[in-house]
C-alpha cells in the first residue's frame, strides 16, 4: 500500500553525490530525497562545463531518471525534530522511519575584506556558466579598452585555492582564453596573466608530491603563476592583496579555498565535530541517534581500512552511499575502502594520476582521468553525451558566446 505523502520510509536529505547514490543502490524500501534542484551535479565535470568543452546540462544527471524507484520532493528543508522523528520541508511535515543526512558541503570563505563582494564561487554549476561568461566579458572589456594598464587588469586572473577545483578551474579557463583569442586579434599579443594563490606549501597538496611537482611545473610552463606559503589579505573592484603584500590590479578573483559543512546542521542538535561535521560510528549512523545516518561532505565517516577519516571526495561518498544502503536494507555493517587512486586534469591533454601506485602524467594521466570519470557517471545517455562532447572538442575550438542573460529574461 503506497504511504501517504506525510509518511516517508526513508528520508534522504539532500540530492547531491552521497544521497543520490544512497536512493539510487537502496533495494527493498522506499525511499524519498528533498532536495533544491531536480539533478545530480558530477562536480569532477564542473570545471569542463565553465570552460566550454561540455554542454553544462550533461554535467548533471536528473534524480528521477538516476532513482526510479525513489520519490524526489523539491523544497527547502525548515527544520527536523530527531526525537519526533518528523522534518519539515516548505512549511510541511514529513514523518520518517530512517533520516539519511546528505546535505553535502558549501563554499568556506573567511573575513578578509572585500571578498564576499568580489571574489566568484566555483561549487555550484550556476556558478561554472557565471565564471565562464565573466572570463568572456573580460576578453570583451580588454578589447574595448584604450588603455594597456586597464585592458592588462582585464587579461589577469586570481584564483584562490589551489586543490582540485581551483586547479583544474584554472587550467580548463586558460584553455579557454587561448581558444577565444583566435577572434580578437588585438589580444594575441597582450600579456594574460593566471595566478595560483595557496596557504599550502604546495599545489594539490592531497595528491603524492611528484604529482604534485609536475602539476606545478606543468603550469608554470604555460606561464602560470604560483604563489603558495601565501594567503589573500584583501579585495577589491580593481586589486587584490596577498598576504606576503603582492598587490594584484585584476578584475577576476575566484575563491576556492576549500569547503565546509552545511550550516543548517548545527540547528538541529546533531553531535558534530570541530569543523561542523555529524559524527557517525563505523556503520554510518549518527552518534545517540539509532535511526539517523549521515555521509559524504556533511559527515565525519571513520574508515576502518585507512583509519583516518574519509576526505570530502566524490570517490569516498560513492563507497559510503554503496555501504549505508545496504545498511539500511539489512543488517548494519562497518564501513571500509582504502582508495584505489587520485587524478586531476590540467587542461587540455594534459593530467595526472595515481591508480594502484601506478603514477602517469601529461597525456596518460589525462585519459585515465576521463576514462574514470566516464566509467563513474551514472546513465548510458549521460555517459555517452559526454563523450559526443568530448570528442567535438578534438576538432573544434570552444564557443565564445558569453549568455550571461541566460535566466533574466527583459519580459513584456
Amino acid at each position: 500500500m503506497k504511504r501517504s505523502l506525510e509518511e516517508r520510509d526513508v528520508l534522504i536529505l539532500g540530492g547531491g553525490f552521497a544521497g543520490a547514490y544512497v536512493a539510487r543502490l537502496l533495494r527493498g524500501r522506499e525511499a524519498t530525497i528533498v532536495s533544491r534542484e531536480n539533478f545530480m551535479l558530477y562536480t569532477p565535470l564542473l570545471p569542463e562545463a565553465a570552460s566550454g568543452t561540455l554542454e553544462p546540462r550533461h554535467a548533471v544527471v536528473p534524480l528521477r531518471v538516476m532513482c526510479p524507484r525513489s520519490e524526489l520532493l523539491l523544497g527547502t528543508i525548515d527544520g527536523v525534530d530527531l526525537e519526533a522523528r518528523t522534518a519539515s520541508v516548505d512549511g510541511r511535515t514529513i514523518r520518517w522511519n530512517d533520516l539519511v543526512v546528505a546535505l553535502g558541503a558549501v563554499p568556506r570563505t573567511l573575513p578578509i575584506p572585500g571578498l564576499r563582494e568580489h571574489g566568484l564561487s566555483f561549487k555550484t554549476l550556476a556558478d561554472a556558466i557565471n565564471l565562464r561568461n565573466h572570463v568572456l566579458q573580460r576578453l570583451e572589456a580588454a578589447d574595448a579598452a584604450l588603455e594597456e594598464q586597464e585592458r592588462d587588469r582585464h587579461l589577469t586572473f586570481v584564483f584562490v585555492g589551489a586543490g582540485y577545483a581551483g586547479v583544474e578551474a584554472l587550467a580548463e579557463l586558460s584553455d579557454l582564453v587561448e581558444d577565444a583569442l583566435r577572434w580578437y586579434p588585438r589580444l594575441r599579443e597582450a600579456r594574460r596573466r593566471w595566478v595560483l594563490v595557496d596557504a599550502a606549501p604546495r599545489i594539490l597538496s592531497e595528491i603524492p608530491s611528484k604529482l604534485g611537482d609536475y602539476a606545478a611545473r606543468e603550469l608554470a610552463a604555460r606561464g602560470i603563476e604560483i604563489h603558495v606559503g601565501t594567503t589573500l589579505a584583501s579585495a577589491a573592484a580593481e586589486e587584490v592583496v596577498l598576504g606576503d603584500g603582492t598587490r594584484i590590479p585584476t578584475r577576476t578573483l575566484v575563491w576556492t579555498a576549500g569547503v565546509t559543512p552545511n550550516p543548517l546542521l548545527r540547528e538541529w542538535g546533531l553531535p558534530l565535530d570541530e569543523r561542523g561535521r555529524v559524527e557517525v560510528d563505523d556503520v554510518l549512523r549518527v552518534r545517540g541517534h539509532e535511526h539517523v545516518w549521515a555521509l559524504g561532505d556533511c559527515a565525519r565517516v571513520p574508515n576502518t581500512r585507512s583509519e583516518q577519516p574519509d576526505p570530502p571526495t566524490c570517490q569516498h561518498a560513492l563507497r559510503q552511499a554503496r555501504r549505508l544502503a545496504k545498511n539500511l536494507a539489512g543488517e548494519p555493517e562497518p564501513y571500509g575502502y582504502r582508495m584505489l587512486g587520485q587524478v586531476a586534469t590540467l587542461g587540455r591533454h594534459k593530467g595526472i594520476a595515481e591508480v594502484l601506485g601506478l603514477r602517469l602524467r601529461g597525456f596518460p594521466g589525462w585519459w585515465v582521468t576521463r576514462t574514470y570519470h566516464l566509467y563513474q557517471l551514472p546513465l548510458v545517455q549521460r555517459k555517452f553525451r559526454v563523450v559526443v562532447d568530448w570528442t567535438v572538442a578534438l576538432f573544434f575550438r570552444r564557443d565564445i558566446a558569453e549568455l550571461g542573460q541566460l535566466g533574466h529574461p527583459e519580459g513584456l
